[in-house]
């Protein structure tokens, strides 16, 4: 029945700064951007390496949602990278934090965390 995941839909705080961020510190890239008036929204339709990924949205006061300590619901974003040093490199070009490299306990795979402007939880895992 299900082939694959479609999207991930985000809602941010601040629609700008979330925008420079999944553009132009992760690398995703604008396949849609529109404006719905009725809604006083933003949809932000995001690629990455031509795959449809994400749907950033803006809402006018959307409330807060508990993200840490393992707070029940959706837990976190993951992205593969080849080289996890290279990627912590380049996040802290851009003053983004991530936290010390763990090791998978069953695949031996190195990962880390960092987060978005809105706190939402994002995993890289080198492959």
């Amino acid at each position: 029945m299900l082939k694959k995941i479609h999207h991930i839909a985000i809602i941010c705080s601040n629609y700008e700064k979330s925008k420079q961020f999944y553009t132009e510190i992760l690398g995703f890239e604008i396949t849609q951007e529109v404006y719905r008036e009725e809604r006083q929204s933003y949809k932000l339709d995001l690629s990455l390496n031509g795959n449809y990924c994400i749907e950033l949205f803006s809402f006018p006061n959307p409330p807060e949602r508990v993200s840490r300590p393992e707070a029940r619901g959706l837990r976190h974003i993951a992205f593969e990278v080849d080289n996890i040093e290279s990627a912590i490199e380049t996040l802290s070009k851009h003053n983004i934090k991530t936290e010390p490299i763990r090791i998978d306990e069953f695949t031996q795979k190195r990962f880390t965390f960092f987060e978005d402007p809105d706190q939402l939880p994002i995993e890289l895992y080198e492959i």
